[in-house]
């Protein structure tokens, strides 16, 4: 029983260490959870307990990726944008919270907080509430849907997932080509495409 919770938790780590918005760890917990007919309460406790662990290592290892990748000058953006974030204080703990409780990936988040070498501790206390009410509730609808639908699989390709993996993806571009420093210093929308090195 141990190794299927232990999965549970690599399976969940997984999809939120890697920098790319993909289904949502609640997916695989809501998968696992019927599957193997496991307690409900321990896999969200230890789900949950891997995706943040996932987003911590992130957070980690982007700084490096990022510095290879793009050019000093959008990793400078970023950090910019990170310097703003922080100084809103508890009001960023609130978007925090409320971005994580949102059926949106968190990746585009994470990328941000790490491009922009912010502690991990300014991110993942908010994080580890709005995330656990967010995936408990997904698990617990999920637990519901399942016991009364026929089949598990319907749901994991719907226009929910598709336009939340689009968003995802659209929040990651915006993060990557706009000009954050020229938009929140001048208040002018700019577009830079030359961030690869």
């Amino acid at each position: 029983m141990f190794t299927r919770y232990f999965l549970v938790f690599i399976c969940s780590m997984a999809v939120d260490i890697v920098p790319l918005p993909l289904p949502p760890a609640f997916v695989l917990m809501i998968f696992f959870q019927i599957y193997f007919n496991l307690n409900l309460w321990t896999v969200i406790f230890v789900g949950v307990a891997g995706s943040i662990l996932g987003r911590y290592i992130l957070t980690l290892y982007i700084p490096y990726v990022a510095k290879r990748l793009f050019k000093p000058s959008k990793n400078a953006d970023v950090q910019f944008l990170g310097a703003k974030l922080k100084e809103k204080g508890w009001k960023s703990q609130v978007a925090i919270i409320t971005y994580s409780l949102m059926p949106l990936p968190t990746t585009p988040l994470f990328i941000a907080s790490g491009m922009a070498k912010m502690k991990p501790l300014f991110i993942i206390p908010a994080f580890i509430v709005g995330k656990f009410t967010s995936d408990m509730l997904a698990v617990l609808m999920g637990k519901y849907a399942a016991e009364n639908t026929p089949s598990i699989m319907s749901g994991i390709i719907s226009w929910k997932s598709i336009s939340g993996l689009s968003l995802g993806l659209l929040l990651l571009t915006a993060l990557l080509f706009i000009d954050w420093r020229t938009l929140l210093q001048d208040k002018k929308f700019t577009l830079n495409f030359k961030i690869w090195k």
